[in-house]
């Protein structure tokens, strides 16, 4: 799974980095939300689901083709 952000979108009110169990988000210095430690995210979506501008997605990564 991957954490898609639309920082266009962020307002920065920092409710998913509240929310995330594994503390995998936080504000940077322009106050908008970013992917700090992607490798603990467990996908559980919390942050999308409680973001009040929609500027999260938890999304499947797409699976390589077979070589």
């Amino acid at each position: 799974m991957a954490v898609i952000i639309n920082r266009k979108f962020c307002k920065g009110c920092g409710i998913c980095v509240a929310f995330c169990p594994k503390q995998v988000l936080e504000l940077d210095e322009l106050g908008k939300v970013v992917d700090k430690n992607a490798a603990a995210c467990i996908s559980c979506g919390q942050c999308e689901l409680r973001c009040p501008d929609f500027a999260i997605q938890v999304v499947k990564k797409e699976k390589e083709a077979a070589k």
